[in-house]
């Protein structure tokens, strides 16, 4: 009698609810290193049962020190800023979680296939954004010239903006926005978040200003009773980051209800980061 087939895993995507558990209790094999990464990023396949994906993994013996984020680890804040996606409903940040690695701890995200879509970034000539954009700022191009730095007026975007507002996110560059072929779009690399000085640095700021949009301000007040010294966002946020990072958390959207309006770039911290892709 011959062998039974092997039925081969099934493969597990964003939006599938196994995908945590997955992350989280399946085996990971190391399949490469993404060279690009400022920090140790290795591109690894996590098996489970009958499901396979395919993940990115930073192990916390890989991260650089980093003198303005001198508490708590780069992988720790980035599954942070997964439980707070999670929270708004919006799952704008792949599936993250903080677990034990073939080189020890470190954040395990979910791989996301970028697909086509519309573009999110473009240099324009001129001072004004065209129809369907908005301005972020004149950027040199070469040989003396400059361009206007525009961004697509996309709600998801304008969504993301505001939860990078929360988790005070230091570097939101054009690089880290993965749009999909199903029309999703997510935001990776959130190591430098949650400090609690002001420190938004993003190239999403064509809404500063603006009145928040009514979803934002309903998924705020969710954030905030979900912030409370009891409420299931804290306890998931404990294991990650710092008390202080958590208060200072629950101060941003305080602020933000109060004031209802998308925050503008301060004066203490450059506003754009460097490079903006």
């Amino acid at each position: 009698m011959s062998a039974p087939e092997r039925i081969p895993p099934r493969s597990v995507t964003a939006t599938d609810p196994a995908a945590a558990e997955l992350l989280a209790r399946g085996e990971l094999t190391v399949r490469g290193r993404i060279r690009e990464a400022s920090n140790a990023a290795l591109y690894c396949t996590v098996t489970y049962q009958d499901r396979e994906a395919a993940c990115v993994y930073k192990p916390v013996a890989g991260e650089r020190p980093l003198w303005d984020f001198p508490d708590g680890t780069l992988a720790g804040r980035e599954a942070a800023a997964y439980e707070v996606s999670r929270a708004t409903g919006w799952d704008l940040v792949p599936p993250t979680v903080l677990r034990d690695g073939p080189y020890g701890e470190g954040m395990c995200q979910l791989w996301i296939e970028t697909g086509p879509g519309a573009e999110l970034l473009a240099l324009v000539d001129g001072e004004e954004p065209g129809p369907g954009w908005k301005a972020i700022g004149l950027a040199e191009v070469g040989e003396g010239r400059t361009a206007l730095l525009v961004h697509a007026d996309d709600e998801r975007l304008r969504l993301l903006s505001v939860l990078d507002a929360v988790i005070n996110n230091a570097d939101r560059k054009g690089g880290h926005l993965l749009p999909t072929a199903d029309g999703r779009l997510y935001g990776i690399d959130h190591g430098v978040t949650f400090n609690t000085e002001n420190k938004l640095r993003t190239l999403l700021w064509g809404w500063a200003g603006e009145p928040l949009p009514e979803e934002a301000l309903d998924v705020l007040a969710a954030l905030r009773d979900a912030l409370a010294a009891s409420g299931p966002l804290t306890a998931a946020l404990t294991p990650l980051i710092t008390p202080a990072e958590i208060d200072a958390t629950r101060a941003r959207v305080d602020s933000l209800l109060a004031a209802r309006t998308h925050p503008e770039p301060g004066t203490d911290w450059p506003a754009i980061p460097w490079p903006p892709v």
